[in-house]
């Protein structure tokens, strides 16, 4: 039996897609200024999955996954959850970026800029 692509496993398509689907408005607000390649000249992907994880938005060519925590992540469970997703993707040379939903919210601007700022960081190369 053949092992599951890392990237866009087709298991978790129909996930995926619901995902997209419904977006947070959070979600939907920061996809308006990433989709299209609009911010950094950089191409995102939404509800992207690697491994058996699903990352909100992911930029290849940077190997950098924008994750928006809603309330959902304050819990203890969550918040292992997302260590166990962040500590995995990083094994991977994956950057994670955290935003909560009230930062998309209230300073657009600084999240975007925080978004450029590791855009134009050097991936480091996996040792």
């Amino acid at each position: 039996m053949k092992d599951a692509p890392i990237h866009n496993n087709p298991n978790l398509k129909q996930l995926r897609t619901s995902l997209r689907n419904d977006a947070t408005p959070a979600e939907r607000k920061l996809w308006m200024l990433l989709k299209q390649s609009q911010l950094g000249f950089c191409k995102f992907r939404r509800q992207h999955s690697v491994g058996r994880y699903i990352v909100d938005f992911y930029c290849p060519s940077e190997r950098l996954a924008i994750e928006l925590d809603g309330d959902s992540h304050f819990t203890d469970e969550a918040r292992e959850y997302d260590r166990e997703r962040t500590a995995f993707l990083n094994a991977l040379n994956i950057r994670v970026l955290r935003f909560h939903n009230t930062d998309v919210y209230e300073n657009l601007a600084a999240v975007c800029e925080k978004i450029l700022h590791e855009l134009k960081t050097t991936t480091p190369s996996p040792s």
